[in-house]
């Protein structure tokens, strides 16, 4: 293989951050009100990556992440390497600027450190200046939590980021650059004797990718847009990170929103022009097809997907959808996924529910399956495997009233605070089933079940939808009715995701 293909990484690793160090590099992503949070994946060639772990094991304040918060928490997040340490910065739009550290890639990290308390402060990045030893951060504003927007902020810096040393400048106001609104996402770096912000503008779905520079952190700085969608089918090419070689070849990697899937991630080739300029992608439109990096070759690899559950553990990939409660997951010496059937007042709503366990849902026309024992007594108990975004739809079983276990395919609208039924529920005589959702292009979704007598249909195709900000999810649920006691568990097995 001499070329890649994007999109690098195609499901939802939005608004990535890039880094090397030595031979090696690393990604993280947001991670919104995900747990665990901040992933991180590791790379030798820029475009065949891997899940090595999480930056973040909760959110904070505890509290107020014990139920989901789908479009808060980790937003924008910048990897840095400094001082013998890996670092990582982000907004929470709600509470400010955070960071942590650690002395290797798959931790210790150091529990957040709020360096910057603030509503609307987002997408957060640091700059240890080499050639003066002295430290500099930029933010950008959510005009939701704020009212200002599409202006970036600057401060001095601790060279040990525990604190700022200024109340912040307005280094860049993009209000008085014509036609530019909506700029975020800043990266800084230092090249070539200047200051440089990374930084796109003109929303997700539509906008550009732009660059400015000064020769001073606090300005003035110039602008140029340096990556547009033009007459490619990438919309919006937005946010990412600039990353140089260990041989001088410099890279740029950002991502595109696509609906359901979320923001997708690509890798484009970067070089400099006679005026000191970068010109990413193909003359500033983004490539699909380009030959690789000049780096060692790597056999295929992609973030994991499949899970056997050994010893009833999950995998990197999954993330609850609050802070998880001890209980939830219990191991167990044999191999499956046993969860707990989690009581709930809100168990008509899935979207409501810290318990679901969730991994991101492919951008490629794919199937997941899981096979299900509903084990629990309880009328009313519940599991399955449900496609979880603004709008949700699940199969699985469900123990009824009379003692018997039912196969259920429900459903609920953006709408609705409630789901119905999709289909007419029927026996499923074992308490067992295989589960099955095809996930076809423009992320529809076909429903069957196997209960032993070969997988059928159910239900009407389901439209999958994301999230105000983050794509939809493929997600494992058990939960019951609101009551007291416990009201046992259900069992997962061999979870897989096949190309259509």
């Amino acid at each position: 293989m001499t070329t890649y293909t994007n999109p690098i990484l195609d499901a939802d690793w939005s608004d990535p951050d890039v880094l090397r160090v030595g031979d090696d590099f690393y990604l993280t992503a947001s991670s919104f009100g995900r747990v665990p949070g901040l992933p991180l994946l590791h790379s030798r060639d820029l475009v065949h990556w891997t899940l090595v772990g999480h930056a973040l094991e909760r959110l904070e304040p505890a509290g107020e992440f014990a139920r989901p918060r789908h479009d808060r928490g980790v937003w924008a997040p910048s990897l840095r390497f400094h001082d013998d340490r890996y670092w990582i910065f982000w907004g929470d739009p709600d509470q400010g600027v955070f960071q942590v550290s650690a002395p290797r890639i798959r931790g210790p990290w150091t529990r957040p450190l709020l360096l910057k308390e603030g509503k609307g402060l987002i997408d957060p990045c640091p700059l240890w200046d080499e050639e003066t030893g002295e430290a500099y951060l930029v933010h950008a504003w959510a005009r939701s939590r704020s009212g200002v927007k599409n202006r970036l902020t600057g401060h001095r810096m601790r060279p040990d980021a525990t604190g700022l040393l200024d109340e912040g400048t307005l280094i860049v106001d993009a209000d008085r650059i014509p036609g530019w609104f909506t700029l975020e996402g800043p990266k800084l770096y230092r090249h070539d004797g200047w200051f440089w912000i990374f930084a796109p503008a003109g929303g997700v779905e539509t906008g550009w990718q732009g660059a400015f520079r000064s020769r001073g952190f606090f300005g003035p700085y110039e602008e140029r847009v340096v990556l547009e969608q033009k007459d490619t089918d990438v919309n919006g090419p937005h946010q990412g990170g600039w990353v140089r070689t260990a041989a001088g070849e410099d890279w740029f990697v950002h991502f595109q929103q696509r609906g359901a899937h979320g923001r997708v991630v690509h890798l484009q080739p970067m070089r400099w022009d006679a005026g000191g300029w970068p010109v990413i992608g193909d003359d500033g439109a983004p490539v699909t097809v380009h030959e690789l990096p000049a780096l060692p070759v790597q056999p295929p690899a992609a973030p994991a997907t499949d899970d056997d559950f050994p010893g009833g553990r999950f995998g990197r990939q999954w993330q609850w959808t609050a802070n998880p409660q001890d209980g939830w997951a219990p191991q167990h010496s044999g191999d499956g996924l046993r969860l707990a059937c989690v009581r709930s007042a809100d168990a008509h709503d899935l979207r409501r529910l810290p318990n679901v366990l969730t991994q991101r849902l492919p951008g490629a026309p794919c199937a997941a399956e899981v096979e299900l024992r509903l084990d629990s007594e309880e009328p009313g108990a519940r599991a399955g495997l449900v496609v979880l975004g603004d709008a949700f739809s699940w199969i699985g079983l469900e123990r009824g009233a009379d003692g018997t276990v039912l196969l259920v395919h429900r459903f609920a609208e953006s709408v609705a605070d409630a789901e119905r039924d999709a289909a007419h529920p029927r026996p499923a005589p074992d308490g067992r089933v295989r589960l099955r959702i095809g996930i076809g292009p423009g992320a529809r979704c076909r429903f069957l079940a196997d209960t032993g007598d070969g997988p059928r249909p159910c239900g009407q195709v389901f439209a999958a939808t994301p999230w105000r900000w983050v794509g939809a999810l493929l997600g494992l649920f058990a939960l019951a009715p609101d009551g007291p006691g416990p009201a046992g568990t259900a069992t997962f097995t061999r979870f897989r995701i096949t190309p259509a």
